[in-house]
């Protein structure tokens, strides 16, 4: 806060002595936070970024965690302690519809399920725009 902002006015507690002191202890040091907080983003926005824009190069071996979702069910409580090894699950989708394929939640692309020697994998089909 500049020294041209002026503060609103202080508001005299009606409390104990002891715990007022406490209280506007407290209070004055929270605001000093958030006072210190503030100078040093001002002082970082007025630095200015400095460097260069990352590139997509740059940034194309960060590993990014990809889910394929085949479907959904929704279950009771009590269906879900039922379940043991056998049990089946009705999925929300039919055979014939592609999976998502999805990043971070998002939805990027979908696809059918194949299988590559010993594991699965996705065929892409489409991808989201």
């Amino acid at each position: 806060m500049s020294e041209s902002e002026s503060k609103p006015p202080a508001v005299p507690v009606q409390a104990a002595p002891a715990r007022a002191t406490a209280l506007e202890r407290t209070l004055e040091q929270a605001t000093e936070a958030v006072a210190v907080g503030t100078r040093a983003l001002e002082e970082l926005s007025a630095a200015g970024a400095g460097g260069k824009e990352l590139s997509l190069a740059q940034l194309s071996d960060v590993p990014i965690p990809v889910t394929v979702q085949l479907g959904r069910v929704r279950l009771t409580l009590g269906d879900l302690c039922r379940l043991k090894p056998g049990s089946l699950l009705e999925l929300d989708r039919e055979a014939h519809e592609p999976a998502d394929i999805l990043v971070n939640g998002k939805v990027v692309a979908h696809g059918e399920i194949v299988t590559i020697d010993e594991h699965y994998g996705v065929r892409i089909t489409t991808v989201e725009p």
